[in-house]
């Protein structure tokens, strides 16, 4: 790599980190209670209020936190969980933890989520059984049929943008089926007034460093449930239950707990957390501004009166036909990264063994596979650093 090529390089991401949570930090290294304590508690308040739910649930990270919803759904050996194949693998792999099987449906070429309309074929199919339920299983699955029940629905806000949730929770109620909201990218964002997160049975917000606020590592489930959220409290902390004394655990549970410094840091960033939207939003502009006349890519779409989405990443769509691999490779020279964002879940190798599927299964999600590329994206990325991503991304698409 040349010396000026080091000079432009830019990290792909970076957490907004004050002083204020260096002291948070710092403050609980200085007492005896690291785990179980204050600040657990008082993220779990500040949560609860931001997604006007009647509780949060402090875990270890935003996959535990779908794992726990899977149980609270009664996902078992065999039962059908409908979701998005474009999504990180967590989404998909947390029927699998308890011997379910995701279902995928296609998402929608524009907002990159999960198909409402998909979601009520799937369902509706997948209710009747037979051969109208076959199609909707994985190839290594259908000459054996459903095995189990059809348990839940999945939705994911993909990028922060959330997924149409009304007509799925509507399907879902329909056939009396728990609704898990992966808003693990969509901590802040709002649905036609109402909170990400909020607006099935739970929801699952994550702060991995590269996330809207971070934890360093952590995550959150948000519910109006007493009964689930009774049951997330004892799963977490290795099956104990209220009133269980010493080493008594009354159900199989995990450790899945939140440590006080992730908590004390988490607190901050919440409370700072309106202030670092405000700059990932004004990066985000600067992208657009940069990018918007550029006929080879797509930028992501606009807030709506229904939908306000918040950053998390920056992902653009290249026209079909732009060799991303040549990209990618004529970023690294200069020194910025980018990503691939999502390679389709079904197509991920232990799916393609276990579960038999083919390129082909899911068009849509396949064909944004391929196409879309994450772009370095933080709220502390500098003007400079956004020209000159987009000066060379710019160069390499012909201008």
């Amino acid at each position: 790599m040349s010396d000026s090529s080091r000079e432009v390089q830019v990290p792909m991401s970076a957490p907004d980190i004050s002083e204020a949570e260096v002291r948070a930090v710092a403050e609980v290294m200085a007492t005896p209670q690291l785990s179980g304590g204050p600040r657990i508690a008082e993220f779990e308040r500040l949560i609860a209020e931001r997604a006007g739910v009647a509780h949060a649930v402090a875990v270890s990270s935003g996959t535990s936190g779908l794992h726990l919803c899977a149980i609270a759904a009664g996902v078992g050996p065999g039962d059908l969980v409908v979701t998005s194949p474009f999504s990180f693998i967590a989404s998909a792999n947390c029927a699998l933890y308890e011997g379910g099987v995701p279902v995928f449906v296609d998402i929608e070429p524009d907002t990159l989520n999960i198909s409402p309309d998909g979601v009520a074929d799937a369902v509706s199919d997948l209710a009747r059984g037979g051969e109208a339920a076959r199609r909707w299983l994985p190839p290594s699955l259908r000459e054996g049929g459903m095995r189990g029940r059809l348990r839940a629905v999945i939705p994911v806000d993909v990028f922060g943008r959330p997924a149409e949730m009304d007509p799925i929770t509507g399907v879902a109620r329909d056939h009396m089926l728990a609704v898990i909201e992966d808003s693990c990218e969509a901590m802040g964002a709002s649905y036609r007034g109402r909170q990400a997160g909020a607006l099935g049975d739970a929801g699952v917000f994550a702060f991995y460093p590269n996330k809207q606020m971070t934890a360093a590592e952590g995550g959150v489930v948000v519910t109006s449930r007493d009964d689930w959220a009774a049951l997330f409290r004892s799963l977490r902390n290795q099956g104990r239950d209220p009133g269980d004394e010493g080493l008594t655990h009354s159900r199989l549970g995990y450790n899945y707990r939140m440590t006080e410094m992730s908590a004390a840091l988490a607190v901050v960033q919440l409370r700072r957390f309106d202030e670092m939207q405000e700059r990932r939003e004004r990066v985000a502009g600067w992208y657009a501004s940069h990018l918007s006349g550029c006929g080879a890519l797509r930028v992501p779409p606009p807030a709506s009166p229904e939908i306000r989405p918040t950053w998390f990443v920056y992902v653009v769509r290249l026209a079909a036909g732009v060799d991303r691999g040549r990209v990618i490779a004529g970023l690294a020279e200069a020194g910025i990264p980018s990503r691939p964002y999502f390679p389709p879940i079904h197509l991920q190798p232990f799916y393609i063994e276990r579960f038999g599927y083919r390129p082909g299964a899911f068009p849509v999600a396949e064909e944004m596979g391929r196409r879309c590329l994450a772009l370095p994206f933080s709220g502390v990325m500098t003007e400079e650093q956004v020209e000159r991503v987009c000066d060379r991304l710019l160069a390499l698409l012909g201008g």
